[in-house]
């Protein structure tokens, strides 16, 4: 019988094994952190609001054309053999390769349209497939217990080109534009790939030669059909936002709001890398294994991590804050440091929905995170026309505290009453 992964020790505070990949994760972050700020000093609000327009809209394509398959995959690939990881890969591969067909071509639009110059036009589709293939090793190696690998290729996908790009710029001004920004994104998508090549190699993964069986690839289609359109929704407001800031006010403002944002978002990144990416197989393995105890136990110390993060990052975050911009030296930027607070808030309360998000996916209860995710796009649409009206500049951080409050209290509601459902069954 094929030899399958140990399941790794329950995850404790701060595991001493896995302080090279903490490190690593932090690496990436501190890099993406100090890439912002560099940005910022080095080229005008109006092209770093570009590209936090570009950026955005690579992140929402991935989802057309990975179809967020990974949440079928994955659950799969923790309930199997290493014999059959290559066969699972090589189905998500077949599909991912249709999609890219079916995509393409209704992609042109974006430029078409000038949603996004067409001088990105080649950029666009390179960093896409590359940022799509190494998302999904990443996931991969996560789901078979290869932390350290996942942390090395987001490290490569992530940090090391905006470590390579800050010391272009500040060694050379010519390389102070976009273009070379996007190069640098490329160059890092090319060495991440190289590296999950390597190790998949080396893992001996077997099944790629069986043949591809479309049949599952469709069961997988009806599992995370509906999940795709949850987080659509979801992420459809984190692209939406900029677009509509941009329609309210003008592209210098998003090179403002992509800013404040990055900063922000910085707590959910390291709270991916740091706490969900190591307890959310564990909570998968609990619940399959009906270790109902050990579930509780490690989702309630997800959320102590959580929350104390939220706290020390909100803390630090905004007692540096006026300091790294008088740094960068515009005073756009330091005009309008109330709109970092909004942005703040709504990913302390996104971050803390995202406990109670893989309680639920641990679970397999995918309905209440697809409806909370399509209320929460009604609510910000909602919310930011109608604060438009009087507001325009505060008009997108406030409909985004208002969706990712909807989404924290519908999942957590929801998981709630799911554990109380449990409990009766039990003493009944």
């Amino acid at each position: 019988m094929a030899d399958r992964y140990t399941d790794p020790p329950i995850v404790r505070m701060i595991p001493a094994k896995n302080l090279v990949n903490i490190s690593l994760r932090g690496l990436t972050l501190g890099s993406r952190f100090l890439f912002v700020f560099f940005l910022a000093r080095f080229i005008s609000p109006e092209n770093l609001g570009l590209y936090g327009l570009f950026s955005a809209t690579v992140g929402y394509a991935l989802y057309f054309v990975g179809l967020d398959f990974y949440t079928y995959a994955t659950r799969a690939a923790i309930g199997s053999s290493r014999d059959e990881w290559g066969w699972m890969l090589k189905n998500q591969g077949a599909l991912s390769i249709v999609m890219y067909l079916v995509f393409f071509p209704l992609s042109v639009a974006l430029f078409k349209f000038d949603l996004l110059p067409a001088e990105l036009f080649f950029w666009f589709f390179v960093i896409l497939i590359l940022e799509h293939i190494n998302q999904e090793f990443g996931r991969f190696f996560i789901a078979v217990s290869e932390q350290l690998l996942s942390s090395l290729v987001l490290f490569f996908r992530q940090g090391s080109w905006a470590v390579l790009i800050v010391v272009l710029m500040l060694m050379e001004p010519r390389t102070r534009s976009l273009h070379f920004v996007l190069g640098a994104w490329a160059v890092g998508g090319i060495a991440a790939f190289a590296v999950g090549v390597y190790r998949l190699r080396g893992m001996r993964v077997g099944g790629w030669s069986r043949p591809l069986d479309w049949s599952w690839i469709k069961r997988g289609l009806i599992v995370c059909i509906p999940l795709l359109g949850a987080t659509l929704a979801l992420r459809g407001i984190q692209t939406l936002d900029r677009y509509w800031l941009q329609a309210l006010v003008d592209t210098r403002t998003v090179g403002l709001y992509v800013l404040y944002m990055s900063i922000a978002s910085t707590l959910l990144a390291f709270l991916d890398a740091g706490v969900f990416a190591y307890t959310y197989p564990v909570l998968i393995r609990c619940f399959q294994n009906k270790q109902t105890q050990e579930f509780k136990k490690q989702l309630g110390k997800m959320l102590i991590l959580t929350i104390t993060s939220c706290v020390m990052f909100s803390l630090v975050s905004l007692m540096l804050l006026p300091y790294l911009l008088r740094w960068i030296g515009n005073d756009f930027y330091l005009a309008h440091q109330s709109l970092y607070g909004w942005l703040l808030l709504a990913m302390v309360i996104n971050s803390i929905g995202m406990v109670f998000h893989y309680a639920l996916y641990a679970q397999g209860q995918d309905r209440p995170i697809i409806a909370s995710h399509l209320a929460s796009i009604v609510m910000f649409i909602a919310v930011t026309w109608v604060a438009s009206q009087a507001m325009p500049l505060a008009a997108v951080p406030l409909g985004l505290v208002s969706a990712f409050s909807v989404i924290l209290l519908w999942k957590s509601i929801s998981y709630l009453n799911r554990a109380k459902s449990q409990f009766a069954a039990a003493i009944n």
